[in-house]
């Protein structure tokens, strides 16, 4: 990894109190895709992690909401997105806006969860 960068494993867990008061999903657009991104943003411990210690500067929490809308337009403008575009995108923002490198698998699982909440949006089904 490059200098100045971070790696993280998430040993270290935020509080749901702290994620409550500080991190909500977005409000001017109540959709089922909205809530749901946000909310699997929101448990996310390494991205959390970021904004609460403000690892993007201190406008960390709005670089975090920033990704939350990105994973909103991609999947509310696009029926076809790989497992490996939303891993890409989250890798990417994690690494572009917080200088943070998370090598815990949490990535994986956090696209996997994205992508069961993007096909469910395309179903119908939520």
């Amino acid at each position: 990894m490059g200098a100045g960068g971070r790696t993280f494993d998430t040993a270290h867990v935020i509080s749901a109190t702290w994620h409550e008061k500080h991190v909500r999903p977005m409000a001017d657009d109540d959709s089922f895709l909205r809530r749901g991104i946000g909310e699997v943003l929101s448990r996310w411990g390494g991205l959390q992690m970021a904004v609460k210690n403000q690892w993007g500067g201190h406008d960390s929490l709005k670089k975090s909401k920033e990704l939350a809308h990105h994973l909103y337009l991609l999947f509310s403008q696009s029926n076809v997105i790989t497992l490996e575009e939303i891993e890409n995108l989250l890798h990417e923002s994690l690494l572009l806006s917080f200088n943070t490198e998370i090598e815990d698998g949490s990535i994986e699982e956090v696209a996997e969860q994205l992508m069961i909440l993007h096909e469910e949006h395309m179903r119908g089904t939520h």
